[in-house]
């Protein structure tokens, strides 16, 4: 946006930050939340501090920096709000588990250092958050971010101390990340409709049970080499030798194929050309096909005998049956993308297709969020700081995705004011 456009809002952005900003409990403070996101969408290459304070009129640079670095307003009841917002507006069809990687210089910034950087395509020293977002074909935000802390921070007291790193926080995985996420949401009556997340997230059989768990259904990309066992397959005991010893546990008696061996034989005549979504060149239209099938390995294995032995003594070794979705492309040798989704056996095909695809959806996010919005251009080091910035540029999202779908419509008042009953985790 250039002035103009920032100045002809200004009214209703004074709105949005009064609601948005209710529990900061300072009126400087809420101004100077106005006046941070009027610089992150105002026209101009970096979104550092500096830099948009020298384009804001009334831009602060020690004021700005006090607010994001120093101050100590709590984020969780201006995220919260932010959901509350959100949520029926864009009416998402999915929630999605996702992670964004930003290039960071030196060790001192909280979370940084070697790892993989999805923005560089390489390992780099960067910082790592994962994020939950709401989707739907036309409309996606942001929920609930965590800044990964790799294992080299969990007992670097140094370095936790100068960037103000809480104690109770430590190093935890990726996935155990965004369960953690859905958890936080759920305590505010927020649940998703379904959970998608690309193979990274996929693969992993814990998220997978943990998803299960809590009662979601997902659709979830896998690498092709995933084990399945046929959907048909029976595990089966072999004989008790002579009267002495335990009996024979039932297991699946063949080696699990890959989720790429089972769709390859489904033979190309078993995919059927479908249309997920309208996009803007046209039709995206792919070929798919649907089977049950049982995912293996002792990650799956594990949790499901421990809680059948628990329960009832035994267990069968019958492994659960989810839907394994696959796509071939036309005009591609063999299948090229898997999912697996423990929706109901009755789910549609094209319902499954839909929601596979709804993750792309979320690349607009990413592309506003850091091109437009600068959530990486933050030029601090600090634990709180971080989350600050996260959540500023999160409300201006939010704020331009309100603007995009009901420019006029006016929003309820909020009944999250309460702060003092808010879970204070970042």
């Amino acid at each position: 946006m250039d002035l103009h456009e920032v100045r002809r809002v200004r009214a209703t952005l004074a709105l949005f930050v009064a609601d948005v900003f209710a529990s900061v409990p300072r009126k400087d403070q809420r101004t100077k939340g106005d006046c941070y996101l009027r610089g992150l969408m105002l026209d101009g290459r970096r979104k550092s501090i500096q830099a948009m304070a020298a384009r804001l009129p009334d831009g602060n640079e020690q004021n700005l920096q006090q607010f994001v670095n120093q101050s100590t307003w709590d984020p969780v009841p201006v995220q919260r709000r932010i959901n509350e917002r959100l949520l029926p507006l864009v009416d998402p069809v999915a929630w999605v588990i996702d992670d964004v990687s930003m290039p960071k210089d030196g060790r001192m910034s909280a979370g940084v250092a070697p790892q993989y950087c999805g923005a560089l395509g390489k390992r780099a020293n960067c910082q790592v958050a994962v994020s939950v977002h709401a989707a739907s074909d036309t409309a996606s935000c942001p929920l609930q971010w965590r800044l990964f802390l790799p294992e080299e921070w969990a007992t670097d007291s140094h370095r936790r101390t100068r960037t103000l790193i809480p104690a109770e926080v430590t190093h935890r995985e990726k996935w155990r990340l965004a369960l953690d996420m859905l958890d936080s949401l759920a305590d505010w009556g927020m649940t998703p409709p379904a959970v998608v997340a690309d193979a990274a997230y996929g693969t992993n059989a814990h998220l997978r049970a943990g998803l299960t768990a809590r009662g979601l259904t997902y659709v979830l990309s896998i690498r092709s080499d995933v084990s399945a066992h046929p959907f048909d397959a029976q595990p089966m005991a072999p004989d008790r030798k002579g009267d002495v010893g335990c009996w024979p546990q039932p297991r699946y008696r063949q080696r699990a194929p890959s989720v790429a061996v089972l769709a390859t034989d489904l033979g190309p005549e078993a995919f059927t050309p479908l249309t997920w979504r309208q996009g803007s060149k046209g039709e995206l239209r792919s070929r798919f096909a649907t089977v049950r099938v049982r995912p293996a390995g002792k990650a799956v294995e594990r949790p499901i005998k421990a809680a059948a032995s628990a329960e009832q003594g035994w267990w069968d070794g019958v492994l659960p049956d989810c839907w394994l979705l696959a796509e071939w492309p036309v005009g591609a040798e063999a299948p090229s993308e898997y999912w697996l989704s423990n929706l109901p056996p009755d789910t549609p095909i094209v319902e499954l297709v839909r929601l596979a695809k709804v993750r792309r959806r979320i690349e607009h996010d990413y592309r506003e969020l850091k091109h437009g919005l600068g959530l990486d251009h933050f030029e601090g080091r600090s634990w709180p700081g971080w989350h600050h910035h996260v959540t500023l540029v999160t409300a201006a999202h939010a704020f331009l995705t309100e603007q995009r779908l009901t420019p006029k419509a006016p929003q309820p008042a909020s009944p999250s004011i309460r702060s003092s009953t808010l879970s204070k985790t970042p």
